[in-house]
């Protein structure tokens, strides 16, 4: 029975009970603990990032605690016990891999995104700064434009002066 939980109970304790139903058959329940990091799979999915990658379903973390119930008589249940512990702890184990493998997806894709996002700022960053260099120089200028007060004046003053010239 042990050998056939091993894999299982590596991972996991499990509580086991069994009592006697009025009928005077046998019910075995086995039932995997819930471990605190069976909740921190989704952890790194933050919220700014919550609509670019899938969480792991809740429905799939809570079948890491699905327990096993077998009913029947006492000839029965040692006939197919272990059988049953074995299917039940492959099942387990290879959904356990399944999370883990999720969860690793998940932290490596958070850190891609969060990389991409760093790299789109500075990009904006870099695009943004020969801009801002460019409308400084202008304004340093010595060039007068149309649109510059003094250069107006100017030129409306020699204008009167051209006009009083001709007349």
């Amino acid at each position: 029975m042990f050998t056939e939980l091993m894999p299982l109970i590596e991972q996991r304790p499990v509580t086991i009970t069994v009592a006697v139903l009025k009928s005077r058959q046998i019910r075995v329940n086995v039932v995997p603990m819930r471990l605190e990091k069976d909740s921190q799979v989704n952890d790194k999915i933050g919220y700014s990032i919550k609509d670019k990658i899938a969480k792991v379903p809740d429905e799939a973390i809570k079948a890491l605690t699905t327990p096993l119930s077998l009913t029947g008589t006492a000839e029965e249940i040692d006939a197919e016990l272990a059988q049953a512990l074995r299917e039940f702890a492959e099942s387990h184990v290879q959904l356990q891999k399944t999370v883990n493998q999720a969860k690793e997806q998940i932290a490596e894709a958070v850190k891609v995104i969060e990389e991409r996002d760093k790299n789109k700022a500075k990009s904006k960053t870099v695009a943004q700064a020969p801009h801002g260099d460019a409308s400084s120089s202008k304004t340093g200028s010595t060039n007068p434009s149309l649109f510059d007060a003094s250069g107006a004046t100017e030129s409306t003053e020699g204008s009167r002066e051209n006009q009083n010239a001709i007349r």
